[in-house]
């Protein structure tokens, strides 16, 4: 079941269905969902065929939303699932200066002859030389990690040292590809939170050092990604480069950080990706993850942990961890 905390803006989208019943793409407003599958003209099965006509169908919604009678089930009863299920994710890496400097101390070589202090500071430099001068870091996700924003997370006998990577995600609304900087952000529909969830053991190949890091490995198993609760429009946003991204686990808060510390923002991390690859509608975007990880508190996932995750207007989500069945 859900627990409403209200989106920003008059509507969120997302994927719902009432109980053993089959997932609909919905528009939430007043606390009630609308089935778009039944409201619009050209019956969409999923949020993604929603997604697919953004252009036209985006008045629309704001039409429905401002009719003052509403039709629609209470959002109190029906399940929430993943808003959608893109059809490729990317994942930027290292795109939160003082996650990187935390995650880089942490790290060091046991004959590194520099302090901590110093060692940060080091770090720090090369950051804010980075941020100006080089390009993003990104890598693929598949779609089989997308998990509900409410649904228990199983954590593999394998992953020894799973971790926390809470996120903001960008959902594309149109076909994008070697678009500018300045017009990136054209392309997003907007916005929802997403946990990257991370092995920490498994980052790196032993075996194989010289190929560096392994991001199948550690970041792929089945629902590694529950994502969601809400899509928030782009234009209910007013700076997704000054949102607040909160993680508690069993109620401590672990991370709490503004997207204003990320390297580079949403219009830079859309254009770098679009000169390679095409986006398309309902893919997503990850922007990295703040500072505050489990291996930074030198506390890791276990069996029975909740999270709940935040960002600023774009709702909670909240899941259980739980021993993967053998």
């Amino acid at each position: 079941m859900a627990t409403l905390v209200q989106p920003a803006g008059p509507f969120a989208l997302g994927t719902v269905s009432v109980p053993d019943g089959e997932p609909f793409p919905g528009l939430l407003a007043k606390e009630r969902v609308l089935d778009l599958g039944k409201a619009l003209d050209w019956a969409p099965s999923d949020m993604r065929a929603v997604l697919e006509r953004w252009e036209e169908t985006l008045p629309v919604l704001y039409a429905l939303t401002d009719d003052d009678a509403l039709d629609g089930r209470p959002l109190d009863g029906l399940h929430v699932h993943a808003p959608l299920e893109p059809r490729q994710i990317f994942q930027s890496g290292a795109n939160y200066r003082q996650h990187v400097i935390d995650l880089e101390v942490a790290h060091r070589s046991p004959d590194d002859p520099r302090t901590a202090e110093e060692a940060r500071a080091e770090i720090a430099a090369i950051m804010d030389r980075r941020a100006a001068e080089d390009l993003p870091y990104v890598f693929i996700g598949l779609s089989s990690t997308i998990a509900g924003p409410y649904d228990d997370v199983a954590l593999p006998s394998w992953a020894k040292k799973p971790d926390w990577e809470l996120e903001l995600a960008a959902v594309i609304a149109k076909s994008a590809y070697r678009v500018s900087v300045e017009e990136a952000l054209e392309y997003v529909a907007g916005y929802t939170i997403a946990n990257d969830l991370t092995d920490r053991a498994t980052v790196f190949r032993p075996d194989m050092p010289a190929i560096g890091t392994d991001w199948l490995r550690c970041k792929n198993a089945p629902g590694f990604t529950p994502l969601g609760p809400w899509i928030v429009p782009a234009e209910s946003v007013s700076d997704p480069g000054d949102l607040r991204v909160t993680l508690k686990l069993n109620g401590e808060t672990m991370q709490d950080e503004s997207t204003k510390d990320m390297l580079f923002g949403i219009a830079r991390l859309v254009s770098y990706i679009s000169q390679t690859s095409r986006l398309l509608p309902g893919d997503l975007v990850l922007t990295g993850s703040p500072a505050g990880n489990g291996i930074h508190w030198g506390r890791l996932l276990r069996d029975g942990d909740v999270m709940e995750g935040s960002i600023t207007g774009l709702g909670m989500q909240r899941t259980r961890c739980v021993e993967e069945k053998s």
